[in-house]
């Protein structure tokens, strides 16, 4: 079994741009969030674009696709495993300053018998705002 090589891509501005803007931001935005912000900047820019270049992104291991069960992926650009709290009312993604359980890929590795590279956690409930705001349901 070959391994497998790493594709190479030219030197993107607009994907500079992208990466730059989600590590400005710890909202773990959508395509359509990163479109709306850039395209004063850059006029030709299109959606489609913008969903290349974040594929190109995860690729290369720069930022990770969040996929929540939601219509829209989200993007974060912090890569290092972590666990995330999920508002319930607004919608917002935060990250948690929770030690990462690497004991758990180890017991669902001797279960299985597999090689696990990380697991997922998240939380759901209502975040501080909201709950300032009286959500409570």
């Amino acid at each position: 079994m070959q391994a497998k090589t790493k594709k190479r891509y030219k030197r993107s501005k607009q994907r500079e741009r992208i990466l730059q803007l989600l590590k400005e931001t710890d909202t773990h935005p959508t395509a359509d969030w990163i479109y709306n912000h850039l395209k004063k900047e850059y006029p030709k820019l299109s959606l489609g674009n913008v969903y290349r270049n974040l594929n190109i992104l995860v690729e290369q291991g720069l930022i990770r696709e969040l996929n929540f069960g939601s219509t829209f992926d989200r993007y974060d650009a912090v890569t290092e495993k972590h666990y995330h709290f999920i508002c319930q009312i607004c919608g917002n993604i935060f990250d948690l300053l929770i030690p990462y359980d690497d004991s758990a890929d180890r017991a669902a590795e001797a279960i299985t018998g597999g090689k696990v590279f990380f697991h997922r956690k998240e939380f759901y409930g209502i975040c501080k705002d909201c709950l300032e705001k009286g959500g409570t349901s």
